[in-house]
């Protein structure tokens, strides 16, 4: 209710020094970045269903969030696959969209770094970006061009369904590094 607002007004107030210039809990409030999952197949059900999730919901919290679930291709031979799947990605990605793609060849990041990255975006004024987790296959060489940031969580390579939860909860994580939350100790 209207309590809860003049609670909220009052803190921003307070934490910003009770002066009504500019105020960064206000400019965080009003620079949300909007991020996209876009992932290939469906979550299993179960404990990988319920931690991204748990993840997503956190995320919502402080900034947006939205799954793009987009179809496995089914089967036939692994290239085909691949190549199906990769057009699927390019046209689910939206213009001027920052996109970051997890790829076993990327680039291996601390999560303060990725924390770093993504707050290094917002500052220029970057609001949407789209992290990429592709299917079995991998994704064709058009996809990692199109990334302007290609991660790699570990040399080691994960079940793309773990990936889902362990990156989710590598976004929320630079979220609350970039907001200066004790999350990250």
């Amino acid at each position: 209710g209207s309590g809860k607002l003049a609670a909220w007004e009052g803190m921003r107030r307070v934490a910003c020094g009770g002066r009504r210039l500019f105020c960064p809990l206000l400019a965080l409030e009003r620079d949300a970045m909007k991020f996209r999952m876009i992932l290939v197949g469906r979550t299993e059900r179960g404990h990988v269903a319920d931690g991204q999730k748990h993840y997503a919901d956190r995320i919502r919290r402080m900034e947006g969030w939205e799954e793009v679930v987009l179809p496995e291709a089914g089967r036939g031979e692994p290239a085909w696959q691949q190549r199906t799947e990769s057009g699927r990605i390019l046209a689910a990605l939206k213009p001027g969209e920052k996109v970051v793609v997890l790829d076993e060849r990327g680039k291996l990041l601390t999560s303060p770094a990725f924390a770093e990255r993504l707050g290094t975006w917002r500052d220029q004024g970057v609001r949407d970006i789209a992290f990429v987790i592709g299917g079995a296959y991998g994704m064709t060489d058009a996809v990692r061009e199109r990334a302007d940031l290609l991660l790699s969580l570990s040399p080691m390579v994960f079940p793309h369904q773990l990936v889902r939860v362990l990156f989710a909860e590598q976004v929320y994580r630079a979220c609350t590094i970039l907001r200066g939350s004790p999350y990250h100790h």
